[in-house]
């Protein structure tokens, strides 16, 4: 145990974000230097909290089974290096959810009771961010070649958390990507304000010294057939997401200025690396209203005010959560609690319980106005308050409502995967499709969820695909996708 008084003499400290008018001037992440030497000063006593309980709940709460009192006690201790060996026992890319994550583990601490839970998010990403910094990160390249051969399609969490296991177990390792540049949502779904990407490509340049391949720019489904896959890997693992979005079909959906919310995002990253995007879809001046309430709509909304909107509106269907721990999500459950992001600190609205009925347009064929109207869940059914509707601005509309599932034409159609009844791939407890030699990680076979599920369900998967291919495996127990209830 760290020390024994530390929750009683400690209490509850997070990293300061930089000013708002600050931040919002460029697209650097919202902590001065990074957070990992934001969190420097504050991390030791924080880490001191960590009770080592008898049973760390925590654990039960990150789908990746982090060691987290024990990675808190050697932080505690000054010993970076035994705590980051310890980290990366279960997480490959700590420098992504302690980023990214929203830090289920935290909400199952047994501290969290009656207290305020041990920041383990931050002690996490202190921890890889200190490493890297020391040199405790080093490619870590197989003894020994198995001589076998597997193609991950897909470059986001779960894909390149498979692909580094599977080669560090000395097997030959291509990971495909449709878009130019590795790494999936990582890169081009995630603003830089969250995660600079120099946290991806140092991560994406240890696994290339360890013997990955990575091939960029390539359309397996198009340019390489779900056939053509089969004949030329021993193995082909599914890291593809759920990237077929949720629409909003209501009278207006065809005016212009209606996106989604993964046409609008990545575009903005690209610009935001130096990239150039010809007519690229601009918040600038535009009254603009994002129709969704989780993550990827607080993107939406930390971009636009840097892009210069002359507002934002944020629409959610349900009611505002509470700020304590519902009655009926008790801990340690991930409580659906009212949560305030960076870019929520930086402007716009949030309306809660109302619903869009049209879009409406101006003479150019643009969307100029919403309508919307209040509404209420009563007996399991959406009912609307007569004499609500009202009339809002805008001219830049984005959907943020989530995913339905992997997109079905071209690879999935040409392996002829079984589906479910949600369109995500059918799998088994070895995470093998129907398809023998064809296995599944993360979103395309669990659906929408975190990118910690995604790492997670990336281990599993790998340690299933190294059995199938030698006949045993030493990589880490999987954690089968039945096991836990799903998060989001």
């Amino acid at each position: 145990m760290a020390d024994p008084k530390g929750f009683l003499k400690e209490g509850r400290q997070v990293a300061s974000r930089r000013p708002v008018e600050e931040r919002v001037q460029d697209w650097n992440e919202v902590y001065p230097d990074g957070i990992g030497k934001a969190l420097l000063p504050i991390i030791t006593p924080q880490a001191s909290r960590c009770m080592d309980c008898g049973i760390p709940f925590c654990h039960q709460g990150c789908p990746l089974g982090n060691i987290i009192p024990e990675w808190n006690d050697l932080v505690w201790r000054q010993d970076w290096e035994g705590a980051i060996e310890r980290l990366h026992a279960t997480n490959n890319f700590p420098e992504f959810t302690g980023r990214l994550c929203p830090a289920p583990c935290e909400t199952a601490c047994v501290l969290g009771i009656n207290q305020d839970p041990v920041t383990i998010k931050n002690v996490e990403v202190s921890i890889i961010d200190k490493a890297w910094e020391s040199g405790f990160v080093r490619p870590q390249p197989p003894e020994w070649l198995s001589g076998k051969t597997v193609a991950v399609i897909g470059s986001g969490p779960a894909g390149l958390a498979a692909a580094q296991q599977l080669t560090r177990a000395g097997h030959t390792v291509a990971v495909y990507e449709r878009a130019d540049k590795i790494g999936g949502l990582l890169r081009y779904g995630i603003p830089e304000f969250k995660m600079e990407k120099k946290h991806l490509d140092r991560r994406l340049d240890q696994m290339r010294r360890e013997g990955t391949v990575f091939r960029a720019g390539v359309d397996v489904g198009t340019q390489i057939t779900g056939d053509q896959l089969r004949d030329r890997y021993d193995a082909v693992v599914l890291a593809i997401g759920a990237t077929e979005a949720r629409d909003l079909p209501v009278p207006g959906r065809e005016l212009g200025g209606i996106h989604q919310a993964m046409e609008f995002l990545p575009q903005a990253n690209r610009v935001a690396l130096g990239e150039t995007v010809e007519g690229q879809i601009l918040a600038t001046g535009k009254h603009v209203v994002i129709i969704g309430g989780g993550d990827t709509g607080a993107d939406c909304l930390g971009t636009s005010i840097r892009q210069g909107a002359a507002s934002v509106t944020q629409l959610e269907i349900m009611p505002q959560p509470t700020t304590e721990r519902p009655s009926g999500q008790p801990w340690p459950t991930y409580p659906m609690t009212f949560r305030v992001s960076s870019a929520h600190e930086e402007g716009g609205d949030r309306v809660y319980a109302v619903s869009t009925k049209e879009f409406i347009g101006d003479e150019a064929g643009n969307v100029k106005e919403l309508r919307l109207v209040e509404v209420s869940f009563e007996g399991g059914k959406l009912v609307e308050h007569e004499g609500t509707e009202r009339v809002i601005p805008a001219e830049l509309v984005l959907f943020a409502m989530g995913f339905l599932g992997p997109e079905k034409p071209g690879l999935l159609e040409q392996l002829g995967v079984e589906l479910d009844a949600r369109g995500n791939v059918v799998r088994g407890s070895d995470y093998q499709s129907s398809v023998p030699g064809v296995f599944v990680a993360g979103d395309a076979g669990r659906g929408q969820s975190l990118i910690v599920w995604a790492i997670a369900e990336g281990r599993a998967a790998a340690s299933k695909v190294d059995a199938f291919l030698t006949g045993s495996t030493d990589l880490p127990a999987p954690v089968r996708p039945t096991d836990r209830p799903l998060v989001v």
